[in-house]
């Protein structure tokens, strides 16, 4: 299953949902037998967000008004869990943000590790050229370099296994870093993970978030 949380993305979220049926047309010819569920979950949209996901043929949406990220993420993987059938050691949820992009082969690359018994994946995100100044493009690589073994947490490249999500008791509801949050507890708690850059998704280059901290601040945040 996919979840992607949304708040007033319209002009990100077409891009987002494009690129994550490509990942599941792919997904489906590698594991045809591996069932697909997105789920977007409009988190206070005022907005025509709404709109886009009933655009498509394979997304799904969630309304609510949390005004949190990591409760945002918190319900579209409820909501999708209490519908499927499947125990929780055999679904895989995957994570990504509505102003990123993420690569065709970003679902197979997932499954694949999954089935080579990762509980917890972590991906690399880059800041998209388009949208970035050449100076701030540079300071931004030049802190990172992006290989396997990062160092990296994105919400908007990040996978793991639901038995191991719930047993930690989920995302926490917190405004920002809800994903670091979260990947420190399932790794306490003995999860099996992989910090890959084969599957690097290019999210949104710009200087105001939808969420303090997060990055839009540190972008904005680089010394030049």
């Amino acid at each position: 299953m996919v979840v992607v949380p949304a708040r007033n993305e319209v002009d990100y979220l077409p891009q987002c949902l494009a690129a994550i049926e490509v990942a599941a047309h792919s997904l489906a010819a590698a594991y045809p037998t591996v069932d697909l569920t997105v789920t977007v979950v409009l988190d206070g949209c005022t907005d025509s967000s709404a709109a886009v996901v009933e655009d498509t043929t394979f997304a799904r949406s969630l309304v609510t008004d949390f005004a949190s990220v990591g409760l945002a993420r918190r319900a579209g993987i409820a909501q999708a869990l209490s519908q499927v059938v499947q125990p929780a050691g055999a679904i895989w949820v995957a994570n990504t943000d509505a102003d990123t992009v993420v690569p065709a082969h970003w679902l197979v690359e997932q499954c694949g590790l999954a089935a080579r018994g990762v509980q917890l994946v972590l991906g690399t995100v880059v800041p998209d050229p388009a949208g970035l100044a050449d100076e701030r493009a540079r300071a931004w690589h030049a802190a990172h370099p992006l290989n396997d073994g990062h160092p990296y947490v994105h919400g908007a490249n990040l996978g793991f296994r639901a038995d191991s999500y719930l047993s930690v008791g989920g995302f926490a509801a917190l405004d920002v870093h809800e994903d670091t949050d979260l990947v420190e507890r399932l790794k306490a708690h003995g999860a099996s993970w992989a910090a890959v850059d084969t599957m690097r998704a290019t999210t949104s280059a710009r200087m105001l978030g939808r969420t303090p901290g997060g990055f839009a601040g540190y972008l904005r945040g680089l010394p030049l």
